[in-house]
């Protein structure tokens, strides 16, 4: 799932203004007396017409400068939380349905996996790392310039198995590496249900839905589309909500198969981690591209701001109050 595009751009347009209105902000501080006086001189020294436009000239640049002082903290600030301690981002596709909807804003906790440089993007100071059951924001493998948004299914040394045809995960932590044991995580699930999800068609781009959804009753139709069943998924003291398509099998060919492992077989590597999307089928995560890197990691998603009633690709119908809260 695509979070937001050229996330990186606007950082360093951010980072740009700040600096700039910082510089003006230490003119006006410390040499606004100087620069006051040569536009009142120039009047006095000039004919009338040339002085006047060149006091004129002298004056919107002591506005800019004044202005840029005065919006230059507000920028700071947002440039301070925005960069260490939580950022905004969309949701605009249904990878991570029902946990996450098209129209959903949440925030990011951008300190929760190590605070970065907001430039270079490289780590500052270790805070923490991702457990099983993390919704996180990363930059997509393939192409860092993407942010995309997945559940955290495996951890370093976990060897991770999923079932294309019952949709489900098993996940055993190897014996030797931190935390390993000889037995898989419990993993538990319930039954299937029809859910509140009608997905309008099934054009699936490298894994990645690009269908819409619709939410409804379960015992309501609507023409050429299909009820999505759901049921829940526990790891551990987690639990969350997972979609399928019924009668949908995955892509398997298109799986990423690790050098000496069996398809839809992974062992996580140290560093790394493994993805999915709660919209099992429509979905392109881990199971296609492979693992994230711990250096790709943008922050923890925590809570949903404010939530549009859409479809993706259309404008807004009303607004989702009762979304409002915490994401689990």
């Amino acid at each position: 799932m695509q979070v937001i595009f050229m996330a990186n751009l606007f950082s360093r347009i951010l980072a740009i203004v700040t600096l700039i209105t910082g510089i003006f902000w230490c003119l006006k501080r410390f040499k606004l007396i100087q620069l006051m006086q040569p536009a009142q001189k120039l009047q006095e020294s000039m004919p009338t017409a040339i002085g006047n436009i060149a006091a004129a000239v002298k004056n919107g640049q002591l506005v800019l400068i004044e202005t840029s002082a005065e919006i230059f903290p507000v920028l700071l600030l947002v440039f301070v939380v925005r960069s260490f301690i939580f950022e905004p981002f969309q949701i605009p596709s249904g990878s991570m349905m029902p946990t996450l909807l098209v129209g959903d804003f949440i925030l990011v906790e951008k300190f929760a996996y190590d605070i970065k440089d907001p430039i270079t993007k490289t780590t500052l100071i270790e805070t923490g790392h991702p457990k099983r059951g993390d919704v996180v924001v990363f930059k997509y493998p393939p192409d860092p310039n993407l942010y995309y948004i997945k559940r955290v299914l495996g951890l370093p040394g976990d060897r991770v198995s999923y079932d294309p045809i019952n949709k489900r995960v098993t996940v055993q932590p190897v014996v030797g590496y931190k935390h390993g044991c000889a037995t898989a995580l419990p993993i538990t699930y319930t039954e299937v249900t029809l859910s509140h999800f009608i997905q309008t068609c099934n054009s699936i781009s490298n894994g990645e839905a690009s269908s819409g959804f619709l939410q409804v009753p379960p015992d309501k139709q609507v023409e050429d589309g299909i009820h999505l069943v759901q049921y829940q998924e526990s790891l551990g003291s987690m639990s969350h909500n997972i979609l399928t398509v019924p009668g949908q099998q995955d892509q398997v060919g298109m799986y990423y198969q690790q050098p000496g492992k069996s398809l839809a077989e992974w062992v996580v590597p140290q560093g790394k981690y493994f993805m999915m999307g709660d919209n099992r089928d429509n979905s392109a995560d881990s199971r296609y591209w492979g693992f994230v890197p711990k250096k790709n990691l943008v922050g923890k998603a925590t809570a949903i701001w404010l939530s549009f009633d859409k479809q993706e690709g259309k404008w807004p119908t009303g607004v989702r109050l009762s979304r409002i809260g915490s994401i689990n």
